[in-house]
């Protein structure tokens, strides 16, 4: 708070020496973060390892510590978003460890876009008929994985967009 009565009630001088210092720090940069190929395979081994170890819905509660609650206004680009979608997809059908697991690209992504400073909404449906869960994450527009695999239709029943909160 006493940064922001600084820059609010301070000389040019001082606002420039706090801009500097967000900028130095990452926070106050024009390019937003990128994830890089590699990352998002270690990510996507990390997430699935704890869904196995912990449970799902131990790892939905420890989203709050992998993906900051904040985004940033603008809007990803469908391309950022193309390119995340099959990095995630590619490394998880080529992993015998992942192998295409819904929950684990879904936390993946949705902890990526957000530590990217990106609007991501994650969500956990079901079908009826034949039963079975799903998990998506939508930001921007575009779901990863597929909202309805195969055309079958999920009707989510937990929503959560805000890292866990």
């Amino acid at each position: 708070m006493t940064e922001v009565q600084k820059f609010a009630s301070g000389s040019p001088e001082e606002r420039a020496e706090l801009v500097i210092g967000l900028t130095r720090a990452g926070c106050a940069t024009r390019r937003r973060k990128t994830y890089v190929d590699a990352g998002v395979r270690l990510w996507l081994g990390g997430v699935h390892l704890l869904i196995r170890a912990l449970g799902f819905g131990r790892v939905l509660r420890l989203l709050s510590l992998a993906a900051p609650g904040y985004a940033r206004a603008d809007l990803p680009s469908a391309e950022e978003l193309g390119r995340l979608k099959r990095a995630v997809q590619s490394h998880s059908s080529r992993s015998w460890f992942v192998n295409g697991d819904c929950k684990s690209e879904a936390v993946t992504a949705f902890v990526l876009l957000r530590r990217c400073g990106l609007q991501a909404v994650l969500h956990v449906g079901v079908r009826e008929h034949p039963f079975a869960l799903h998990a998506w994450t939508v930001s921007g527009g575009l779901c990863i994985p597929d909202a309805d695999p195969r055309g079958h239709a999920f009707t989510p029943v937990l929503s959560i967009d805000c890292g866990g909160c």
